[in-house]
Parts: C-alpha cells; sequence; structure tokens
C-alpha cells in the first residue's frame, strides 16, 4: 500500500487532493453525520423534539447558568427558532429560566432533573458512537480528525469552542 507522502499507510496523500478526493471526503462528512445524529434523533422523535431541542439541551448542560444572548450566539439560529425551542423545554420541565442577579433583563438557563437524564441519554449515544469510532481509528487519527473540524469551524465559532474547551479544562 502506498504511504501517504508522511510515511502512513493511505495510498493518498495529504499535501495535494484532487476535486474528487475532497468529494469522497464531503460525502464520508454527509453520511458520518447522519450515523451521528442518527441514535439522537430516535431518542428525541419520542418526545417531537428536533436536533435544534438536542443542541440546545447539550449547550445549557455544557454551560449551566448560560444567558440566552450567549445560547443564540453558539447555536447561530434567530432568536424567533430558539425561543420556540426554549418555549417547549421549559413548558416540558426540561430547562429552567432564572432571571439574572445582576441584570434582571438576562435569563439564566439550567437543566432540570429531567433535562439531565434526557441530554444524558442523547449523549451517551453520540459518545458510544464517538468512541467505537476513535478506538477503530487509532490516536493519531483522533488527534488529526480533531485539527480537521477545529480548521473548518467559522473564526466566531472557533473562538467559542476554545473558549468553551479552556472552561471545562
Amino acid at each position: 500500500m502506498a504511504d501517504d507522502g508522511a510515511g502512513r499507510p493511505g495510498g493518498e496523500s495529504l499535501l495535494f487532493l484532487t476535486d474528487e478526493q475532497l468529494k469522497k471526503g464531503i460525502e464520508a462528512m454527509f453520511f458520518a453525520y447522519r450515523g451521528f445524529t442518527a441514535d439522537p434523533d430516535r431518542i428525541l422523535a419520542h418526545y417531537a423534539y428536533g436536533r435544534a431541542h438536542h443542541r440546545a439541551l447539550h449547550f445549557i448542560n455544557r454551560a449551566p447558568g448560560t444567558t440566552v444572548n450567549n445560547l443564540l450566539a453558539i447555536l447561530g439560529v434567530t432568536k424567533q427558532s430558539l425561543n420556540r425551542v426554549l418555549r417547549t423545554l421549559i413548558a416540558d420541565g426540561l430547562v429552567e429560566s432564572r432571571v439574572g442577579t445582576r441584570d434582571k433583563r438576562e435569563r439564566h438557563l439550567h437543566l432540570t432533573d429531567k433535562g439531565h437524564a434526557l441530554e444524558s441519554e442523547l449523549s451517551d449515544a453520540q459518545r458510544d458512537r464517538l468512541r467505537a469510532a476513535y478506538r477503530a481509528a487509532g490516536p493519531e487519527a483522533v488527534a488529526g480528525f480533531r485539527r480537521v473540524l477545529e480548521a473548518m469551524m467559522e473564526p466566531e465559532i472557533r473562538r467559542h469552542f476554545r473558549t468553551l474547551r479552556e472552561e471545562r479544562a
């Protein structure tokens, strides 16, 4: 088997990729995303929720007390769209909206016990899939994949991602 130009087997040089190789990468990304969201989609269907609900639960869980404005910036959705999702999650007892202590206009979002349970069920399914893929690919591939994902992010999103990562460190 030919190497990738860095002494690794792969058959394709990573220094120059043809349009066809890039198209294969795009297709792989589409199909991987489909697999990554398949398990949560099945769980969400039981509640008549969609991926927007999942993303909101995920980021509220990752940053308890986050404000609605911060969540808007992270998710990149309209205020109207997020309000629809949050109204449902609050009405169903998954999310609490608390008035800010410093600024009464701010709303700080927290998951309830019920919200934590659903978020955990959704994340467990994705962690299991990602863990299996990472094990199959190996540590070098995992590190490379993370670098590729971060390089694909828009600069503003990359800043949010790095901020969240640093807050958790």
